[in-house]
C-alpha cells in the first residue's frame, strides 16, 4: 500500500512539473512571436469562448494619435520609458503597504498591464501579482517599447460589450479614427482605461471630466516623456 501511495504521490509531482512548465514556456515561447504577430489577450479569448461579442481592429502605433499615447503613458506610467518593465519604486512601496495591512493601488506599469492581460487572470491577488513581475521583466527584454505600448493599445478592453484597442473605443465613443483624437477626447479615452465598464467618455460625468483635465494638462507640459513610443522616437504634440 505505501508503495502504491508513494507512486502515486510521484505521478500528481510529475503531472504538477509538467503543467508549470507548459505554462513557463507559454510567455517564452509566444513573446518573441508578438514581435511580428498581433496577439488575443486572455480577456479576448474568454469571451470568444463563451460566444461574446468581440469589436477589434489593429491599428499601428503610428496610426495612433500621439496625445492619446502621452495621456496614456502620464496617466497611467510616467516612467514607461525609462524603467525595465517593473517601477521598482512604486512596486516596493506597495509591498510595504500590503505587509503593514494599508490599502494598496496596485503599482502596476503598462508592460505589466500587457503582461497580465496576455498570459494571466484579472481578479487582484499577491500570486498574481508577483507573477506579473518577471513577466514584465521579460517583455521589456523582448520587445521594445513602442511594441509593447502598440500591443496595449490593441488590446487594452475600452468598452462595455467587447470593444478591445483603441480604434474600437475610439468609434464607439466619438465615432472617430484613433489618429483623429484632440486634446480632450484623447484624455477622456485614457481615464476611462481603468473602469471601462462603469466609465463612459462620451457622457463623462464631473469626476471623470476633472480627472481628464488633470491628465491633459500633465500631458502637455510632460509629453516628452513618452517620446520612446513616437515616430522616429518623438511625439507630434
Amino acid at each position: 500500500m505505501a508503495r502504491k501511495a508513494s507512486k502515486g504521490i510521484w505521478r500528481a509531482l510529475r503531472f504538477l512539473g509538467t503543467v508549470i512548465a507548459v505554462l513557463v514556456a507559454i510567455p517564452l515561447v509566444l513573446t518573441p512571436v508578438y514581435l511580428v504577430v498581433a496577439p488575443i489577450s486572455v480577456p479576448m479569448l474568454e469571451r470568444y469562448v463563451t460566444g461574446r461579442p468581440v469589436v477589434r481592429i489593429w491599428r499601428d502605433i503610428d496610426d495612433i494619435s500621439d496625445r492619446l499615447k502621452a495621456s496614456i503613458i502620464l496617466s497611467e506610467d510616467g516612467q514607461f520609458c525609462r524603467h525595465w518593465g517593473v517601477d521598482v519604486g512604486a512596486l516596493q512601496a506597495e509591498i510595504d503597504n500590503f505587509i503593514a495591512g494599508e490599502p494598496t493601488r496596485g503599482a502596476s506599469t503598462l508592460t505589466m498591464q500587457v503582461a497580465r492581460n496576455l498570459f494571466l487572470w484579472n481578479d487582484p491577488d499577491p500570486i498574481r501579482k508577483a507573477l506579473e513581475v518577471p513577466l514584465a521583466v521579460y517583455l521589456d527584454l523582448i520587445l521594445p517599447k513602442k511594441r509593447i505600448m502598440e500591443i496595449y493599445l490593441n488590446i487594452a478592453e475600452w468598452g462595455p460589450r467587447g470593444e478591445f484597442g483603441v480604434a474600437a473605443g475610439s468609434e464607439r465613443a466619438f465615432g472617430r479614427e484613433p489618429q483623429n483624437l484632440d486634446w480632450r477626447t484623447a484624455s477622456l479615452l485614457a481615464v476611462t482605461l481603468p473602469n471601462p465598464i462603469v466609465r463612459n467618455p462620451a457622457r463623462p460625468n464631473a469626476g471623470l471630466l476633472r480627472v481628464a483635465g488633470i491628465v491633459e494638462e500633465r500631458a502637455r507640459t510632460y509629453g516628452e516623456r513618452a517620446n520612446c513610443v513616437g515616430k522616429n522616437g518623438r511625439l507630434d504634440l
